[in-house]
Order: C-alpha cells, then sequence, then structure tokens
C-alpha cells in the first residue's frame, strides 16, 4: 500500500462515501408511514385519504340514543307541522270572509273582552263591599245568597228570566246530528248564555247529547224536531255568535235545515234539574 492511500484524507474519503450511501438507503424507511394494525385489517392498505374518509362516513354507525333522539326530533316536527296547517285553514277561512262578516267577528270578541273585565270589576267591587262594609257579617250574608240564586240559575234547579234569544231548527231532512247542536250550546255559552233549555231539557254544565235514531238525546232525554233553543244573555251577542262565517248557522244550513232566531226582552226558562246531593264530597268548612 502507498504513502497516499495511508494519509488520514484519504482514509475520510474511503469511509464517508459508504456512510451516506448507507444513510441514503435507510431515508425512505424513516419517512414512509407505518401502517397500523386497524388498517390492515380493514383492507385500507393504498387508500386515499378521500377514500378513507368515505369508509368512516358510510355505512352510518346510529347509537341507541342517537335514535331516540331522531324519533323524539321527527314527533315535535309532525306536531308543529299540523298545528302550521290547521292554523292555515283558519287562516284562509278568515281570508276569504267578507269584510262585513270580519267586523262582526271583531265586535263579538271586544264584547267577549269587555264582558270579561264587567266581571272583574264586580269581583273587586265585591272585595271592596266586604272590606269596608261596617257590618261585615251581615254583607257577606247578602252576597251568599246572591251567590246561591246565580248557581242556583246555573245549576237549573231554579227558574230563570230575561232579556234573550229563541232558536228554531227545523230538520226537515233529518240531518241534524248531536254534535251540531252541541256546537249551538257551545258557542251560546262562550258569547255569554246564562240560562238554555232545548225543547224543555234544562240545559247545564254536565249537559250531554247523543244521537237516538233520526232525533237527538239530551241528557238521556229523546227530544224530536224542530229543536227550539231558549237563551237567556244579551241578545246582541247571542245572534252574532251563531251567524258568524262558518259558525252554527251556517253548518246547519249546509245540512238543509232551516234556522229562525228572535230577539225578546223577556225569555223564560223554567225547565229545572234535580239538585243532587253528592255522595262523597263534603263541604271542607264543616
Amino acid at each position: 500500500m502507498s504513502n497516499q492511500e495511508q494519509t488520514p484524507e484519504n482514509r475520510l474519503r474511503k469511509v464517508l462515501p459508504e456512510e451516506v450511501a448507507a444513510g441514503a438507503g435507510e431515508a425512505p424507511e424513516a419517512h414512509e408511514a407505518a401502517e397500523t394494525p386497524e388498517e390492515q385489517g380493514n383492507g385500507q392498505a393504498g387508500l386515499t385519504g378521500r377514500q378513507r374518509l368515505a369508509q368512516g362516513l358510510w355505512p352510518p354507525r346510529v347509537t341507541r340514543a342517537q335514535l331516540i333522539v331522531a324519533l323524539l326530533l321527527f314527533g315535535l316536527g309532525f306536531g308543529l307541522a299540523v298545528q302550521v296547517a290547521s292554523n292555515s285553514d283558519s287562516d284562509s277561512a278568515l281570508r276569504g270572509a267578507r269584510q262585513e262578516d270580519l267586523v262582526r267577528i271583531l265586535d263579538e270578541l271586544d264584547d267577549r273582552t269587555q264582558r270579561l273585565e264587567d266581571e272583574k270589576q264586580g269581583l273587586e267591587k265585591q272585595r271592596d263591599e266586604l272590606e269596608n262594609s261596617s257590618n261585615q257579617a251581615e254583607e257577606a250574608r247578602r252576597q251568599t245568597v246572591e251567590k246561591e240564586r246565580q248557581l242556583g240559575i246555573l245549576a237549573g234547579t231554579v227558574a230563570a228570566q230575561g232579556p234573550g234569544i229563541t232558536m228554531t231548527i227545523d230538520d226537515t231532512k233529518g240531518t241534524v246530528e248531536a254534535d251540531m247542536l252541541l256546537d249551538a250550546i257551545q258557542e251560546l255559552r262562550a258569547a255569554g248564555a246564562e240560562a238554555i233549555q232545548v225543547n224543555g231539557v234544562r240545559v247545564v254544565a254536565g249537559t250531554y247529547l247523543t244521537d237516538a235514531g233520526n232525533s237527538v238525546s239530551v241528557d238521556g232525554n229523546k227530544i224530536n224536531a224542530p229543536y227550539r233553543f231558549k237563551v237567556i244573555g244579551k241578545p246582541q251577542d247571542l245572534e252574532p255568535a251563531l251567524n258568524i262565517p262558518g259558525g252554527v248557522v251556517q253548518t246547519l244550513e249546509k245540512e238543509q235545515a232551516t234556522v229562525t232566531i228572535e230577539r225578546s226582552d223577556k225569555i223564560v226558562v223554567d225547565a229545572l234539574r234535580a239538585a243532587k246531593r253528592p255522595d262523597y264530597a263534603r263541604s271542607s268548612s264543616q
């Protein structure tokens, strides 16, 4: 071996190329991402990132909690859709009404609001009388007697008279059913009716109506057409309530029934109901 080959510089030149070559062979192994056992098991080796994302999203993995939440949201959405559809039907009916009908409906709402306000003022007046009366015991007895008379009228145990209307429904075709008469009673109550009598049967809070062939039964009492309603209340409120668009009168006329309404300053409701003593309920003041 010559002296030139044995110099330190020659020894470095001889070693360095081998190390660099060895390092160059190891670099690709260092930068290459190792495959996980899960990817190898799922067959994801060699897939792109987009393909792996697609495999992760489909098929969807739904838990039991997510399924319950989805069902609840579906039920809520269905209920909202039904409510919106119902409101849309009411709105469309009002949009199709004439101007005078809309004015009549607005007047009826104003009258109901005024009745509630009058009732509130009456209760406040009773409270003030009890608080300010020098003889509170006597005032309480007087109000108790008045309240008993009012409750007797509502319960149908005493006769009543006052202004109101008489409504006659002539059903020659036999198409009027119990639910139509019940709608008339409910509309009259909402308009402020204080006492109602149908063909000699007193209508009270617990009154029920059923179909009985070609006639109607009221609290088990069979009545036949023509159906005659005697109603005590403010005539200016009762008659418009029955004649609103899509109301009682229009519904009965669609069934080919004839409806006649007459106002009167004196309506007598004299059909009575027997006072029923409760079997179990007792006054808490006893």
